[in-house]
Parts: C-alpha cells; structure tokens; sequence
C-alpha cells in the first residue's frame, strides 16, 4: 500500500479479509483504484465552529458519511453506511475490562488460600513489646503446673528432688522466676514447651460417684469425664501442651451438680478464697418430712470445722408431681466441707440427694445433663465474680 498526502491507492482486489477504515473527516480526496472496482470518496470539510456567518453556513457543503468498505456474499467490495453485523454481534459479546491470563487466575487463587504473613517489625518495636506486652516471668513451680506437668504442690517436690533443670543447670528453687518462652527448662528429661497451654474455663454437671480429687486412682475422677475433650485438643490448639485440668472447689463423692474445671490458678484462687464471698445454691433432696422447727434449725446454723456456719437462705420448695420426697433450697456462702450436710444433719433430717445448682451468679444450665459440659464464656466468667 502506497500513501501519499491527499492520495490513498489500494488494489482492493488482493484482501482476503473486509477493509474497514474508521471515519474521519479530511479535507483531501480519497481515490481507491482496482483492476475491478473504483471508489471516488469526497469528503466534506468540517462542520463549521459554533456561532458562524450566514456566508460560511450557506457554503458549506453537506457532509458524506460511508466510511466502511465490505465484501458482500459474491465476493464484491461495496460500500455501507453501517459496520457489518459480524463486527456488531462480535462487539456485543465481548467482555469488558482487562484480559486477565491464565497464569495471573492461579496466582490470585493461591493467594486467596494463603492467610496474610505477618508483618516484620523492627528491633525496637519488638524490644519495646518485650518490655510492655510479654508476660513477666513466673515463679517455676507455676509454670511446671501451667504446663501441665503435675499440681502446684507437686511442682515444687520435683524442684527440690532435683529433676528439673533450668539453662542446663539445675534448679532447687522452686520460687525461681522463670520465662518459658526464652529460658531452656527440662523435667525428668524431657523439654518443656516453650508455648503454655491457653486458659481453660468449663461448667460441669457432676454426677454421683465421682470424686473431685485427682490423687485416688481407685475411685473415679471427675477430669476423667473430660477424656473425649483432651483427645480432639490437638486438632482445636496446634502446637500446645494439653492443659492440666483441675477442679475449682470440691464436692464430695454423694453431691452432684455444678462444679467449675480449669487450668488457670490465678482464677481458681480468686473465685474460690472465701474473701470472694461468692454464694452457691443447693438443693437437698430430705428422706422423711420437713415441718417449720426443721427450717429454723437450719436457718440458725451449726459449727463447721470449729467455725459457726449460718447459711444466706432458707427456703422449702413447693412440691412437684413428679418428685415425692421433700426438696429444701440452701443458699451458703462459706463453702466449708460438708458444710450444708451439717446443717440438715444439725436440724435432726436424713439427706436423700444433694445437687449444686449456682456458684455465684452463674447457674447450671436446666439442659446440661448429667456428665457433660460447657465452654465458659466471659459473661459466665463475670457472672462467677472473675476480675481478669
């Protein structure tokens, strides 16, 4: 194809394909020859500007607008006004925006998969956290329980029989402070993980012939009821230690009802001290019948451990078509052993059952049945008077 100013020449009959020229308007002359089709196009000049004369308005000449040059069905080069209605359909079923390649989709699904890498900080911003957000260290007998290598008590026999080893030395000091994730500690042996277990917080609906003692193999234990828990800990918490649960408080072997099972000592100690002040609610199941000299004995207390224990409430519970025995509802705030035993006992009256129902402002679940358990959340921690 030779082009010169003014001048397009094109044999037309060598294209295999349809010409399409986009319109423009030019003032030159456009011949297209071919050894079987001539084309003479004139185009108009331009419109003229806004606001123009009555002279120029009157002189220029209409515009001519074909501007696309096609090859019809026998194969001839015509001229039409409109694009050819391949172009349009093409043009309507084309998919707007930027091609994205093949290449570029698997990128943006792997990365859809992938969670989002933590940033890097600097040394200082690490060594500032270290110094403000870290745990402190703790004593070592509290990080040995914590981990769940054994109680607290017996965390502290370990130290001083000299089977725990702190950097490689060993260590008889079982107040010695001590950081898990920097410092190197081993017991009997084995490596302590550098990660702690997290806090555990769960309810239990306790039932009889259970004990709350983890000591005596020849009765069964209450934290063995959270077997199936322990086994899926792994799949919930990876890359941590099993906790070691123990209970918050006791109940003996006869009473069933709510108890609290944790981890967390700071929390234990807290909820169950006797400055907590925390009421529980029972309800004794009596053997017999119950008359008003009955409530007053029990509201008039009994001594307890050499300490006389008088209880918050009262209180004889209507009867129920279901139940025949009498119910009497017992609300203590001391939580000595046996202290609400003593009291019906003082008033002259067998006990056929005894349940636990509320421990603080937390009470059990009506649809927790027996043996199982819940996950505490931090209003049921409120509730239990937990200051975290």
């Amino acid at each position: 194809m030779a082009v010169s100013y003014g001048v397009i020449s094109t044999s037309l009959h060598h294209l295999s394909k349809p010409l399409y020229l986009k319109p423009r308007f030019l003032r030159t002359l456009i011949t297209c020859s071919s050894s079987t089709t001539n084309f003479n196009i004139t185009f108009a000049p331009p419109k003229p500007k806004p606001n123009p004369t009555p002279n120029q308005h009157s002189n220029s000449p209409q515009q001519l607008y074909i501007p696309w040059i096609v090859r019809d069905e026998n194969g001839n080069l015509t001229l039409q006004s409109t694009p050819p209605a391949r172009l349009l359909h093409a043009i309507s079923d084309a998919k707007t925006g930027t091609p994205v390649s093949n290449n570029k989709k698997k990128k943006n699904k792997k990365q859809e998969g992938l969670s989002t890498p933590e940033p890097k900080h600097s040394k200082a911003a690490r060594r500032f956290y270290n110094q403000n957000f870290r745990d402190p260290p703790q004593r070592l007998s509290k990080v040995l329980a914590a981990a769940g290598v054994a109680s607290r008590r017996s965390s502290e026999q370990l130290v001083f029989e000299g089977k725990v080893t702190v950097n490689g030395s060993v260590c008889n000091a079982p107040q010695t402070k001590v950081d898990p994730a920097r410092d190197i500690i081993y017991v009997n042996g084995n490596r302590l993980p550098k990660k702690l277990p997290s806090k555990v917080y769960l309810a239990l609906n306790k039932p009889k012939g259970y004990i709350c003692s983890a000591g005596e193999k020849e009765n069964k234990s209450v934290i063995s009821l959270f077997d199936d828990y322990l086994k899926s800990w792994d799949k919930r918490f990876a890359g941590q230690p099993k906790p070691r649960l123990f209970t918050v408080g006791r109940l003996d072997v006869a009473t069933s009802g709510l108890i609290i099972v944790t981890n967390d000592g700071e929390f234990a100690q807290q909820i169950s001290h006797p400055s907590s002040s925390l009421s529980k609610e029972y309800i004794a199941t009596i053997d017999g019948a119950v008359n008003k000299r009955h409530l007053v004995a029990i509201s008039e207390g009994t001594v307890v451990d050499g300490v006389h224990c008088t209880p918050d409430a009262v209180e004889l519970l209507p009867q129920q078509p279901d139940i025949s025995r009498v119910r009497i509802r017992i609300v203590v705030h001391e939580g000595r052993n046996h202290e609400v035993r003593e009291l019906v006992k003082n008033a002259g009256l067998n006990i056929y059952a005894l349940k636990r129902v509320r421990i603080g402002a937390f009470r059990l679940p009506p649809d927790l049945i027996l043996g199982k358990h819940m996950e505490l959340k931090q209003t049921h921690l409120k509730a239990l008077g937990w200051k975290s």
